[in-house]
């Protein structure tokens, strides 16, 4: 089984393949660290499996994610990410992902999962599942679910206590773009500054 996995994290990277090693002796893994290098690989090559994140300089996981797709990419996608599965996952599939597993939860979860998709199907956590569940027939008024992949993924930083120059840096973006992205952030979420972001993104699990 040929693998792809995107991540800027070394030690991630490393963790992911010894978690599939046991379970999947005859994988053979390639590692990249960017959004870029990932869509890159993926258009140049064939793949079995592609385990994406979601925060990586340059373009986001998601955001590879949709483009593979557009692209005529079919190989099962699984993002694995730090980001809260409860508003990450169904954004995620919705894009096109086979699944969505939390990094917190890989070292149970990550096998199953991958032995699911693999099968051509789609997999979410229980967690998500029992969310859903408790959700049938809610329709709650979520000013960040109007937010963009890229959007949420600048207010996850902000939140997190990040200045813009640190966002920038990190993304591979220019101080402009992401100072642009926090002005529609405070728009969409009809707030005024950094602190209610905080604030906002703590009162709905989003960091």
């Amino acid at each position: 089984m040929k693998v792809l996995i995107a991540d800027d994290h070394p030690i991630v990277r490393k963790g992911i393949i010894q978690l599939m090693e046991d379970a999947y002796p005859q994988m053979k893994a390639f590692e990249v660290t960017s959004g870029n290098e990932a869509l890159n690989r993926i258009n140049e090559e064939d793949w079995d499996l592609i385990i994406l994140d979601i925060s990586m300089p340059g373009i986001n996981g998601i955001e590879v994610l949709k483009q593979a797709r557009k692209n005529g990419i079919k190989v099962p996608i699984l993002i694995l990410s730090m980001q809260a599965e409860e508003h990450y996952a169904l954004r995620t599939l919705k894009a096109g992902a086979s699944g969505f597993v939390s990094k917190e939860s890989a070292g149970e979860e990550l096998e199953k999962a991958i032995t699911k998709i693999m099968k051509g199907k789609k997999y979410l956590s229980p967690k998500v599942y029992e969310i859903m569940a408790e959700n049938i027939g809610e329709e709650p008024i979520l000013f960040h679910n109007k937010l963009s992949d890229r959007e949420m993924e600048v207010m996850t930083h902000i939140a997190s206590g990040k200045t813009v120059s640190e966002i920038a840096q990190q993304l591979s973006l220019s101080v402009n773009t992401i100072s642009t992205y926090r002005l529609r952030i405070l728009e969409k979420l009809r707030l005024q500054n950094n602190a209610e972001i905080t604030r906002y993104a703590f009162e709905f699990g989003l960091i």
